[in-house]
């Protein structure tokens, strides 16, 4: 057996010799073949893709499936795609840009607006009824993935946030810490007095299994 695998051996290196003296070149499979590797345009098609999802100002995840910014512009509609945003909880008087309402009509997102005066004044002026009714739909697990918005995304909608905190138990410093940190240098004391006399005591029967 051995002497059998020596003799093809010894032959095999023969052919071999006889090519390579003949001038005879080993064929190489083509390159289509082979697994292929990522082409740049590839790379930078996805790179591209990534760069297109803009998120609107001041955005950010408040809770699972809860999303606060400001008032998205066209820019910013591919990235609320990818969050595959369900419900809109706006918080201005305006109507709603018709930009926004057709890119919410196409896509069978549902608009709950929510009008409150953005005045400095807010204590005086912010209905707290319509907070509560706006707070209903955010903990209702139907309208999720939700966004809240109002123009800027730091007032009204900090506001909102807040009450929706103190309904976390979250304690008053984490509240106004988190407002502060959207707010920034344009935070109002009005505002944060309003949410920490904000009464809870109606919506807690929401809180246990919705957030």
């Amino acid at each position: 057996m051995q002497l059998e695998i020596a003799r093809k051996q010894s032959n095999q290196e023969s052919e071999q010799r006889a090519e390579e003296a003949a001038g005879v070149v080993v064929s190489i499979e083509p390159w289509e073949q082979h697994p292929k590797l990522p082409a740049g345009g590839e790379e930078t098609g996805a790179a591209a893709a990534a760069a297109a999802l803009v998120p609107p100002l001041n955005f950010a995840e408040v809770h699972d499936g809860i999303f606060r910014s400001g008032l998205p512009v066209a820019d910013n509609f591919a990235f609320l795609l990818s969050l595959k945003i369900r419900s809109i909880v706006y918080l201005c008087p305006e109507p709603y840009p018709e930009e926004n309402t057709r890119f919410l009509e196409h896509n069978g997102i549902k608009l709950h607006q929510f009008g409150i005066d953005g005045s400095k004044e807010l204590l005086v002026n912010i209905p707290e009824e319509k907070i509560r009714e706006a707070l209903k739909v955010i903990l209702d697990i139907r309208n999720r993935p939700v966004l809240i918005h109002c123009k800027r995304g730091k007032h009204r909608t900090g506001c909102v946030v807040g009450c929706l905190r103190k309904l976390q138990k979250w304690c008053l410093t984490s509240v106004f810490d988190e407002y502060q940190h959207f707010a920034a240098a344009k935070a109002r004391s009005t505002d944060q007095r309003f949410m920490e006399l904000f009464d809870t005591s109606s919506l807690m029967h929401l809180t246990a299994s919705q957030c």
